[in-house]
């Protein structure tokens, strides 16, 4: 499956939160779509998946420092950490630069986000799960794990109502 795009069943939006700043791109499932466990390192290298995060909603963004739209996002996304409730919420931001952790550290100090946290997956495993020809993309899990919405476009997260928004996976079913 490495390098197709994914279909998910419904791929037309149906009713969301519509806001003049972009989360009106996020395409909402008509139904949760289970996915498969992949890995993707942390900076120390340890491997994780999604399995991790279960019981929280998820968002996913995949970037690349060679992204330029993926760069103009990762502000507001670092606002966006810090804003969410950690209790309820998880932001995975995770790089498919093949030199990993190696470029991505000193690419984001010299943005002045040393403290955001990327997570890497240079040999993009994640293309089994979600297609990665686009980016940046989102992809949203509910706390099951499964796929309920998705972006293959910037976003930005500084909108007004992106917690809000993200407010209705908690009880995504």
């Amino acid at each position: 499956m490495a390098g197709s795009s994914i279909a998910y069943p419904g791929m037309q939006p149906k009713d969301k939160l519509v806001s003049q700043a972009g989360l009106d791109k996020i395409h909402i499932l008509p139904q949760p779509f289970p996915i498969a466990q992949v890995d993707f390192s942390k900076l120390d290298d340890s491997k994780v998946d999604f399995e991790a995060y279960k019981g929280k909603v998820v968002v996913i963004n995949v970037w690349a420092t060679w992204c330029p739209p993926c760069v103009r996002e990762l502000p507001a996304l670092d606002r966006l950490a810090s804003k969410i409730d950690k209790d309820n919420f998880v932001l995975l931001p995770i790089s498919i630069d093949a030199d990993g952790k190696e470029i991505v550290q000193p690419f984001l100090a010299s943005l002045a986000l040393e403290e955001f946290e990327s997570y890497f997956d240079p040999q993009q495993n994640l293309r089994e799960v979600f297609p990665l020809e686009t980016i940046p993309a989102t992809f949203i899990l509910n706390p099951q794990g499964e796929l309920v919405a998705y972006v293959r476009s910037y976003v930005d997260w500084d909108d007004e109502n992106a917690i809000e928004f993200l407010e209705q996976f908690k009880t995504t079913n």
